[in-house]
């Protein structure tokens, strides 16, 4: 939950930044921070009602057990650490990438209630067991990964692109 509140936290800061500052590139590749927040809404968009559908979809569980990752599901998630601050560059999905978008200031609330969401989430799965309940991923249906991971992952990417973003304020 930390890492949502900081992440929703900085979010809230960009608010204050006129729109050029909001769309400036460090380069022609490089994304702004709009783009970074726009890309995580396109995660978003895929991931929270995929994790609300499967939540609503499990009997609450009192006995829920300590959760256990998965192989996939850790090796996705700890693909997503930004180690010391460090971000491992990696090639976006075409349908996930926003560069050279037409973006403004409606990204970051889109953002800011996904946040919201993702909160209300991680509250409601405190009651489910978060290794038997699955979910898909965004580059395939066939592959379910442990709710758990899934979080991880999830978190771990906005940690990941929330830095990004703050690099270019």
């Amino acid at each position: 939950m930390a890492k949502v509140a900081e992440a929703t936290e900085t979010a809230q800061s960009f608010k204050t930044l006129s729109a050029e500052k909001l769309n400036f590139k460090q380069n022609q590749d490089a994304w702004s921070i709009l783009e970074c927040i726009e890309h995580l809404n396109l995660y978003g968009d895929f991931y929270l009602p995929e994790i609300e559908a499967r939540i609503l979809s499990q009997k609450p569980d009192s006995h829920t057990e300590i959760f256990k990752s998965g192989l996939i599901g850790n090796y996705f998630a700890n693909l997503m650490v930004a180690g010391n601050g460090k971000i491992k560059k990696m090639k976006s999905p075409k349908d996930k990438n926003p560069a050279n978008s037409s973006l403004t200031l409606s990204t970051i609330e889109r953002f800011l209630k996904q946040m919201n969401k993702l909160s209300l989430l991680l509250q409601q799965s405190a009651r489910i067991n978060l290794t038997k309940t699955k979910t898909s991923i965004s580059i395939s249906k066939h592959i379910k990964l442990r709710l758990g991971d899934t979080f991880r992952f999830l978190i771990y990417h906005i940690e990941r692109h929330i830095l990004q973003a703050k690099r270019n304020r």
